[in-house]
This record gives structure tokens, sequence and C-alpha cells, in this order.
């Protein structure tokens, strides 16, 4: 079963950044289109971002709008989430999913219609406390 790999997880206090990545050795990612979400403790999974294949397409939740950004450099198999201004409800498991079809993730990231997506990672923590 294929599989992403997420990093640059991290405990940081509120106002920090951090720069989490998503990528594989196993595929190529230029054919995909890439979404980030995250799950906090004792509550669903929600949609964070996404990025087309080309990344001239990109979406926010609203709860991170001016705050996170993402990119992708297709030549080094990576899609990055920059995440500026960190607050406390950003804590959370993180995890990057990859579906050919980028529909299902803009609307799982835009509308909330969480749906099965093709490729997992196994996701990296991010704590922002004081």
């Amino acid at each position: 079963q294929l599989q992403l790999v997420e990093s640059g997880g991290g405990s940081v206090q509120p106002g920090r950044s951090l720069r989490l990545s998503c990528t594989t050795s196993e595929f190529s990612l230029e054919y995909y289109g890439i979404g980030w979400f995250r799950q906090a403790p004792g509550k669903e999974r929600e949609g964070v971002s996404c990025i087309s294949r080309s990344g001239n397409i990109t979406s926010y939740a609203d709860s991170v709008k001016g705050r996170f950004t993402i990119s992708r450099d297709n030549a080094k198999n990576t899609v990055y989430l920059q995440m500026n201004s960190l607050k406390p409800e950003d804590t959370g498991v993180y995890y990057c999913a990859a579906d050919i079809i980028f529909s299902r993730i803009r609307n799982a990231v835009v509308r909330a219609q969480m749906g099965p997506l093709e490729v997992w990672g196994q996701g990296t923590l991010v704590t922002v406390s004081s």
C-alpha cells in the first residue's frame, strides 16, 4: 500500500512558525493533487489546505487563511505547508493525502466533504502551547 511521509512537526509557542513537508519515495507526486488535514484530540479530521498538480490552484480552510501557505516542488517530490502565527487551536496531528482527482481533496478542504482519498501519510504532531 502506497504511503506518504510527513515531517516538520514539533512543539512551539503561540505566534511562532513551522513548516511541514510531505513526500514519498514510492511514486511521483506531480500527478496528484495534495491536501493537508489535521485532527485535534477528540475531534474529527478536518481539511486545512490543498494544492493542484501544477500548483496553480490552492485552497485553505477559513481558520488558516492568511497564516498558512501551501506549496509544492515537483522536482523534489515534496509538498510543503508553511504555518505562521500559530495558535493553540492549530494543535493536532497533521496528515497529507494524495488523490489523482483534485476535486475530491478540494471538496474535503473547502466543503468539509471528507471522502476516501487514495494515499495518506502517518501524520506529524504539531503542538502549540505557551
